[in-house]
């Protein structure tokens, strides 16, 4: 199993704001290259993310149903990556002084990856994680810097 945790100097309520934005998907999340659709009021529970994943020249087409919903507490999500399985994701947020401990916490439910599950495949999850969760701090750490600091730090 796969857990993490990051303290993100912003409140829950705005790392919150990031995690409940389903466009903002593809500025933290390691793996999806685009979010290409929602279904439901994301991320209320059954609320799903469709999105390519793209793997040297092939496209993976893979979704993310929420399964659970506690607002600036707790986002657990189901990820359906095809003939790989399903996956647990869980996020949850602390309150840390003003700022936010957020502990990320991955693992296989169904298919292959969970038959294949291993403490090799473990660290390959814990670098994904410490990339992921660096990307989620700085998206919401610059948050604070407001739109006209974004635009002119983005590509």
């Amino acid at each position: 199993m796969a857990v993490r945790h990051r303290l993100i100097r912003k409140p829950p309520d705005d790392v919150w704001e990031v995690l409940s934005d389903p466009v903002r998907y593809g500025e933290w999340v390691v793996g999806p290259s685009q979010v290409t659709r929602t279904e439901g009021q994301w991320p209320a529970v059954g609320a799903t993310l469709h999105y390519e994943v793209k793997i040297g020249p092939a496209t993976l087409r893979n979704r993310t149903v929420v399964r659970r919903c506690e607002p600036s507490r707790v986002l657990e999500l189901e990820a359906h990556s095809g003939p790989l399985g399903t996956a647990r994701i869980a996020m949850e947020l602390r309150p840390w002084g003003e700022h936010t401990l957020i502990i990320f916490d991955e693992h296989p439910l169904r298919g292959i990856g969970g038959a294949l599950h291993n403490g090799l495949l473990d660290a390959a999850q814990q670098l994904r994680h410490r990339a992921m969760l660096r990307r989620l701090a700085q998206v919401c750490e610059e948050d604070a810097a407001g739109p006209e600091k974004r635009r002119l730090r983005a590509p």
